[in-house]
């Protein structure tokens, strides 16, 4: 019983610093936003480590993770593809909020962006979002509420940078990858998929 009340005040703790982190990222933007996202996934990671430690586990990595990783990152771009040309028609502000988002790439060279976006931060988001937020919720209230509030909490996080085409793409890629991670039960397929896709979209083929 105790354990799980520490587990309960461990995630809603965790979830109050990744607000809190979020906020100074995207408001206060207190120095290089590259540096400071890694820096805050690794501690949330960190937290989530220390309240489960076989939270890591891939002795499992099958062919089927890693296709699906690859295959999911590529049709997620590509609804983001679609998404940005739609979303031009609908909201006048899109431009202008979606270059806000680009313009942390100055902040970096594409070498740095690339290998912390690959390596630390979509790992790191997946391990944190999925493997530890979505997971416990999940035994607590179910797998599909779990999903659906845990969908729910990476998109909220997000809120406080009254960004609003940001929050649309954060709950997207939060159905998207909870779906994966619900279905596969696996932090692999999501991992690979995260990271591509972060490549992707801010490296690679850039939507701006």
């Amino acid at each position: 019983m105790k354990k799980l009340e520490s587990k309960n005040k461990t995630v809603v703790i965790s979830l109050i610093i990744a607000a809190l982190l979020w906020f100074l990222m995207f408001v206060i933007k207190p120095f290089n936003f590259w540096i400071e996202m890694s820096l805050s996934i690794l501690l949330l990671v960190t937290i989530a480590l220390f309240s489960e430690r076989n939270l890591i586990s891939f002795k499992k990595i099958t062919l089927r993770h890693i296709l699906i990783g690859i295959v999911s990152a590529i049709l997620l771009y590509f609804v983001f593809y679609v998404g940005n040309i739609i979303s031009g028609y609908l909201f006048p502000f899109k431009d202008a909020q979606i270059s806000s988002v680009y313009s942390n790439k100055a902040q970096g060279n594409s070498l740095l962006i690339g290998g912390l976006l690959l390596f630390v931060i979509g790992p790191g988001e997946e391990i944190y979002w999925r493997g530890f937020i979505q997971n416990f919720l999940s035994k607590k209230f179910g797998e599909n509420k779990g999903y659906i509030f845990a969908t729910l909490l990476y998109a909220g996080v997000h809120i406080i940078t009254l960004n609003f085409m940001l929050i649309i793409a954060a709950l997207v890629c939060g159905l998207f990858w909870g779906w994966i991670y619900k279905k596969e039960k696996s932090l692999v397929p999501v991992i690979i998929s995260h990271a591509i896709w972060d490549f992707t979209i801010f490296v690679l083929f850039p939507l701006m």
